[in-house]
């Protein structure tokens, strides 16, 4: 039976969690202030302060809601704990060789917590379904979009 949830790594939850504390215990209240303050100073239809804090606080409790529904459908994979160190699954840091010897080294990571700037790909991307499974040495091709690249292996491991 296949563990429900899409996959994210403990660091990754624990950022996505402190953002929702952020927002929900500090700016939240806040903006709340600041709304019932600016509701007290009487006209209501030409007030900055009050028109610009209720659109704030509508942005801040759809951030909230979506944060919410995020880390209730996510589970926490501990890359540390894999198992099988030789094959490259969610968390494994791989070292890629393409057809002219260029050396990249991605990290595979949940999709909430990806960033291709600093080599982290999500699960769900073409390059880490590409190379799902894939053991150093193997040859994979992944599907761009500009077009098929292969890539060998050269090293995994789990940070």
């Amino acid at each position: 039976m296949k563990p429900q949830g899409d996959p994210i790594t403990p660091a990754g939850m624990a950022a996505l969690k402190a953002r929702y504390d952020h927002l929900f215990g500090t700016e939240r209240p806040e903006i709340v202030e600041i709304v019932s303050w600016a509701a007290g100073n009487g006209d209501r239809s030409e007030n900055g302060d009050y028109l610009y804090g209720k659109k704030r606080m509508r942005e801040i409790d759809r951030e909230l809601a979506h944060l919410a529904r995020r880390m209730k459908a996510l589970r926490v994979v501990d890359p540390g704990a894999q198992p099988d160190r030789s094959r490259v699954f969610f968390g494994a840091s791989v070292t890629l060789a393409d057809e002219d010897d260029n050396e990249k080294r991605v990290t595979i990571v949940g999709d909430d917590e990806q960033d291709a700037g600093s080599g982290r790909i999500g699960w769900s991307s073409p390059m880490a379904r590409a190379l799902r499974g894939a053991s150093v040495g193997d040859l994979r091709t992944v599907t761009l979009p500009g077009g098929a690249k292969e890539w060998e292996v050269v090293a995994i491991s789990y940070d």
